[in-house]
């Protein structure tokens, strides 16, 4: 039985129904990637889900009992107190911590998505970014463990370490979810099935994402030719009709009602939105060397955040900038454009720069004026490769209507600013782009058009941005902040970077074993030091804190296992009817109390080390 179930459920809000009459069962263990463009209506298909709107048409029926957790775009107003009081209210736990297992149990699972978050859990929630709000609120979300978990566009201001870590736990931990994401990617990995909303219908795939967007392709191919045929024919007889009819037979009164319901049927037709039509204008090209760093550093308070950068950049590199939150990505950037002065080393810039720079935060925007005023900054028309064009038309290849054109900033999604932040830089020529999270709330039909603008184009491109995929088809070099301030050089792209790191890795691996001095003869006592060298204390790997991090959910899980099997053989009838299956579960019985002892064993020899 599904554990949710949408049947013919339409909604509106004043215009064409954002959902027509659509169908979706969600069953347990299906990891469902919701696509469509930006504003077709999937965050309204979640808040149906969770019961947040209710339907104008159609019935929901639900599970009793089902929980459902969904981690929207906006902040919920009101949340006061800690971080981990904000968190722990996903789970009704809090902080009254007594001997229950539950409640041991849910203060755990709170401290482990905390640290996976990288979220101090004692931090004042008021006082928190827009981006760390948005990770607590996921990690309230997870801490819960929901029967179905909902995620609009959960990647949006995480680093490419906390993506591939929810990755993972997605995949183990939390067995049915539904999610909307542009990081394409992540739907590639996490997808066992695909839905895309489109004109207000859905269309359900079971398939992984490759396999969605090939057979999507194919539907939008047979949609096209379906149209044209139907064009065709209401034209042959829009010309018929206009010759008049010669005489009032039945046969011609049916093909007249005929044409009239070809024409009721064609003003119903929902075109599907268009594709934005971006250009970006060369300006006269600049120096063949952009920028170049020797020895470049640069800090605050002492400590460094760039440490001893050397690079040269060339006219027409594309590189990429890699590196977690707050490890000094945008810092960096302002380093190489010359916006701060190093501190030790040096840093030029080449000549003839015209720099175009698309902001994170959207700073350039003005909220409080119109698209249009935002764009034209009181002029009718701008200026595109030396031809004046009215804004309005512009903007139509940013997919702004008229009447959106003419709407405040303030009331546009992610994506429509985005778009509107390229409209605006666009209008002025570069040689040099920068770009700071561009793909943040894009759709996947956009991201693609723009990947193609930034392979063509002939200027100079810095780009910052954690979509693996976007960094794999733009750029040709990548930064990578490694920590320490310390900045790392790699040719390609992202899936490049990793495989070079590995590499590296290796080969210093193997060349401080060559170079380790041979031992000695003499054999010293466990645990004991090497004359006149004080023994090191022991500290984690990165690897051994997930391990000692993952063993109490083990253990519970083999302890459960355990029971089960107990309570399995205490029952007389399951002798007469199981037969040869007892000798099984008896024989795995003796395989769990090993593996028990095990995780015991090795939780403890980690818990030593943690402690010493």
């Amino acid at each position: 039985m599904a554990l949710i179930s949408l049947r013919s459920v339409s909604v509106a809000f004043g215009g064409p129904p954002l959902l027509d009459g659509i169908n979706l069962q969600l069953e347990a263990g299906e990891r469902l990637c919701l696509m469509g463009r930006n504003g077709t209506g999937k965050s309204t298909l979640l808040k149906l889900i969770t019961g947040e709107i209710n339907p104008d048409g159609g019935e929901i029926f639900r599970q009793q009992g089902l929980k459902v957790a969904l981690v929207s775009q906006e902040i919920p107003q009101g949340l006061t107190g800690t971080v981990f009081e904000v968190v722990a209210g996903g789970t009704g736990d809090g902080h009254d911590h007594s001997e229950n297992a539950d409640s041991w149990r849910h203060h755990q699972a709170v401290e482990r998505v905390l640290s996976r978050l990288k979220l101090e859990g004692e931090a004042p929630f008021e006082t928190l970014s827009g981006g760390t709000k948005r990770r607590a609120m996921l990690a309230r979300a997870l801490a819960s463990a929901p029967d179905i978990l909902l995620l609009d566009e959960p990647t949006n201001h995480l680093d490419i370490e906390s993506i591939e870590w929810l990755e993972g736990f997605l995949l183990k931990q939390v067995r049915t979810l539904m999610f909307v994401t542009h990081d394409r990617a992540f739907a590639r990995r996490i997808s066992n099935r695909v839905a895309e909303l489109d004109r207000g219908s859905l269309f359900a795939f079971d398939c992984g994402y490759d396999a969605f967007v090939a057979r999507r392709e194919e539907l939008l191919a047979a949609e096209i030719t379906r149209q044209a045929l139907f064009d065709k024919k209401l034209a042959e007889e829009e010309v018929w009709v206009r010759q008049g009819i010669k005489a009032r037979r039945t046969r011609n009164e049916g093909r007249v009602r005929a044409l009239q319901a070809l024409r009721e049927e064609r003003r119903a037709r929902r075109t599907r939105v268009g594709t934005a039509r971006i250009q970006i204008q060369d300006a006269e090209r600049s120096g063949k060397v952009v920028v170049e760093a020797q020895g470049a550093t640069f800090g605050y308070g002492g400590r460094p955040v760039i440490a001893n950068l050397t690079t040269t950049i060339i006219s027409g590199d594309k590189v990429g900038i890699i590196g977690p939150n707050g490890s000094g990505k945008t810092t960096l950037l302002r380093l190489l454009l010359g916006e701060l002065a190093p501190q030790h080393g040096t840093v030029k810039l080449g000549s003839r720069l015209e720099v175009l720079y698309f902001d994170q935060l959207r700073e350039k925007l003005d909220l409080d004026k119109s698209v249009q005023q935002n764009v034209g900054e009181g002029n009718d028309t701008v200026t595109i490769n030396g031809r004046p064009r009215h804004i309005i038309g512009y903007l139509q290849d940013f997919l702004f209507t008229p009447e959106r054109a003419r709407s405040p900033v303030r009331i546009l999604s992610g994506g429509e600013r985005n778009r509107l932040l390229l409209a605006k830089l666009f209008t002025r020529p570069s040689n040099v782009l920068v770009m700071d999270e561009p793909t943040n709330d894009l759709d996947v039909e956009t991201l693609d058009l723009l990947e193609e603008l930034l392979q063509e184009y002939a200027g100079t491109l810095l780009l910052v941005s954690h979509d693996r995929e976007f960094l794999n088809n733009v750029v040709t070099s990548t930064l990578v902040l490694a920590g320490d301030g310390e900045v790392r050089e790699y040719v390609g792209g992202y899936d490049d970077w990793i495989r070079q790191a590995a590499a590296v890795a290796e080969s210093e691996k193997q060349q401080a074993a060559r170079s380790a001095p041979p031992p000695k003869s003499a054999v010293l006592p466990a645990g004991a030091a090497a004359p006149g060298k004080p023994a090191k204390p022991k500290k984690l790997s990165y690897k051994e804190v997930r391990e000692l991090e993952a063993l109490p959910e083990r253990i519970n899980e083999l302890e459960m296992e355990r029971e089960t099997l107990h309570l399995t053989l205490a029952d007389p009838n399951y002798y007469r009817t199981a037969k040869d299956a007892v000798a099984k579960v008896t024989a795995r019985l003796a395989q769990l109390d090993q593996e028990l002892a095990e995780a015991y064993r090795r939780w403890e020899e980690l818990e030593a080390v943690r402690g010493s």
